[in-house]
């Protein structure tokens, strides 16, 4: 256990953890981020070729500048860079660290995690929504050949594949596996294809146009078979061959946690967490959130460009709390 108490300890070491430790640097306040995966972990996750709807400069944190050479970075090139601010800057960093409990010790809080415990003064939870994906809840969701997450094409060569969704992660998956070599059928729940990189949807729709990609529109997958899936579609069911089926359906955060800890959330389907928009301090005191966790279930709101500021607003809230109380 480590008996001194931290300034600020900051759960998620995604792009927004790491730069609310930045600004913890810059006032002179101790920091420990905690991360239970790797550094950059969502990212990690996302697609092998996966390219950001954002230019470099947003995707910037702590004013440390991102240089690509490309009109829009890659997941490769944004690795590289978080890689190289954590380095660079000796950014406190326990990674393959769960956080198990947290639980108020007088004015502090006491965190105890996977590999110890922690008293902090403020705590700021930086956590993204990839862990926990959407799930279909239909019957044989749980076999093998069910992915939730989709990472390299080439595994799919000469397999009929099934893709579920209708936004950006749907269109890179057909796409890509297409291309490699699959067999490729979209179900879309909508009448049409949701929103998508303006340099991928054209394609898509000419490969759905021409044949090359099966597209049933207002249709859903109702069960998955070893061999075989049904999708009911406007004309009825329809049953057909499938080898692997890509359930591109979306992500949430990780609600449970924020419950057990204590945060308060709404009680409509979004989940919004309560929270000041100009402190971004929770209904428990001294404990803030940063980053995609913002926005509840509205996952689509809050990206790193918009939601660095986080940071920067929060450590200035906490190094003025600091300030006064040495006066």
């Amino acid at each position: 256990m480590d008996t001194s108490t931290l300034d600020i300890l900051i759960v998620g070491a995604g792009p927004i953890g790491l730069a609310c430790g930045l600004e913890a640097q810059k006032e002179g306040l101790s920091h420990l981020i905690i991360e239970k995966g790797t550094l950059v972990n969502s990212i990690y996750n996302y697609p092998l070729n996966m390219t950001f709807f954002s230019t470099s400069d947003r995707l910037e944190i702590g004013g440390i500048p991102f240089v690509s050479i490309h009109p829009k970075p890659n997941r490769m090139e944004a690795m590289e860079y978080y890689r190289r601010v954590a380095d660079s800057k000796n950014l406190n960093v326990h990674l393959f660290e769960g956080v198990e409990h947290m639980e108020p010790e007088g004015e502090e809080y006491r965190v105890r995690t996977s590999k110890g415990e922690y008293l902090a003064r403020h705590v700021i939870i930086a956590v993204g929504f990839y862990g926990i994906p959407n799930m279909l809840h239909i019957p044989g969701e749980e076999l093998p050949k069910v992915r939730h997450y989709y990472f390299d094409p080439h595994y799919y060569f000469r397999q009929k594949v099934v893709v579920v969704g209708a936004n950006n992660s749907s269109a890179d998956a057909a796409l890509e596996t297409w291309r490699k070599g699959a067999e490729v059928t979209m179900v879309v729940r909508q009448s049409e294809l949701g929103s998508i990189k303006y340099w991928t949807k054209p394609d898509l729709q000419n490969r759905i146009k021409e044949g090359s990609i099966k597209c049933y529109f207002s249709s859903s997958l109702t069960e998955i078979r070893e061999q075989e899936v049904d999708i009911q579609t406007p004309e009825g069911k329809v049953t057909i061959p499938n080898d692997f089926v890509l359930a591109m359906t979306g992500y949430q955060p990780g609600f449970s946690f924020l419950e057990k800890i204590g945060v308060k959330l709404s009680e409509d389907e979004k989940r919004y967490p309560q929270y000041d928009p100009e402190t971004m301090e929770t209904n428990l005191p001294n404990v803030y959130l940063a980053g995609v966790i913002c926005g509840g279930m509205d996952t689509h709101v809050w990206f790193i460009e918009n939601s660095r500021e986080h940071a920067i607003k929060i450590v200035k809230h906490i190094a003025g709390e600091q300030h006064v109380e040495k006066e």
